[in-house]
């Protein structure tokens, strides 16, 4: 599933062929997503100049004269810039046609994606009005993260991947940041001491910058705006390294399952 490396990989990708464009025609080939694509919207945003593209979580908002394109890559969804006439494959579900000849188009295999529109204030929509700080902002700071984790028994892993939390962290992100913090996974999220919690933002906001640097992650599906898969898998220090010599110590990895998701750890590295 796309994370917020991949989200911001995207939004970096489209937004230098998209911004100050003209949409000249929007196709809905399939408009069966995780929420079904507005028939009006077509309409609505034909003819509208394209303002800028943000991010928020792992939200792309595309910010038009009269309103916001909100979209979500879902857990296969990919978005590229493409000349208009390129032919259209299997899973290519929407297009927006631009008045420089390009298009945006998004393919999704699993239809989990989504394309909403908004005339209001895109932080007042029901999708992100209540999303928590972001990783990479001010408001996750060491003293957020340990009064947040302050008396609860849950895995400082599972602290990480709660989206009311922080958001767009993600499984592999996760592990590697306790990884770069020297904190095992299973440690106990209320047993983190605010030194612990200045290490892990440190960690986090690093681990984020250098796979945002490599193009995210690809382990199966996901490619950027540009058709090429995310380089960070080249560079994981623990994850999906089970068995293998951890990179620093030479200890083998481990691996463990934690809320039915995989974790990975250097048993001499972390604590």
């Amino acid at each position: 599933m796309p994370e917020l490396p991949e989200v911001e990989t995207t939004r970096r990708g489209i937004a230098r062929h998209l911004t100050g464009r003209r949409i000249r025609e929007v196709r809905v080939h399939d408009g069966r997503l995780r929420w079904p694509v507005d028939p009006g919207m077509a309409a609505t945003v034909t003819g509208q100049r394209l303002l800028a593209v943000q991010r928020r979580a792992k939200y792309l908002l595309l910010r038009l004269e009269r309103g916001t394109i909100i979209l979500h890559l879902g857990m296969s969804g990919s978005l590229r810039v493409l000349p208009q006439a390129t032919r259209r494959l299997a899973h290519d579900h929407l297009e927006l046609v631009l008045d420089s000849g390009q298009m945006l188009r998004l393919n999704d295999p699993r239809r989990f994606g989504s394309c909403l529109y908004t005339k209001a204030d895109p932080a007042e929509h029901a999708l992100l009005r209540k999303l928590a700080p972001e990783p990479l902002g001010p408001d996750f700071d060491a003293a957020y993260l340990h009064a947040a984790a302050r008396r609860r028994r849950v895995a400082v892993k599972q602290l990480l991947l709660n989206g009311q939390l922080v958001t767009g962290v993600g499984n592999i992100y996760a592990s590697e940041a306790l990884f770069r913090a020297r904190i095992r996974p299973q440690r106990r999220a209320g047993r983190l001491s605010l030194g612990d919690c200045q290490r892990l933002v440190r960690a986090v906001r690093a681990v984020l910058a250098l796979a945002i640097r490599a193009g995210g992650t690809t382990l199966r599906d996901y490619v950027g705006a540009d058709g090429n898969p995310g380089q960070f898998r080249q560079k994981l220090y623990v994850y999906e390294r089970a068995g293998r010599p951890c990179r620093v110590c030479r200890t083998p990895i481990r691996k463990l399952t934690q809320a039915q998701r995989s974790s990975y750890y250097c048993p001499s590295c972390q604590s």
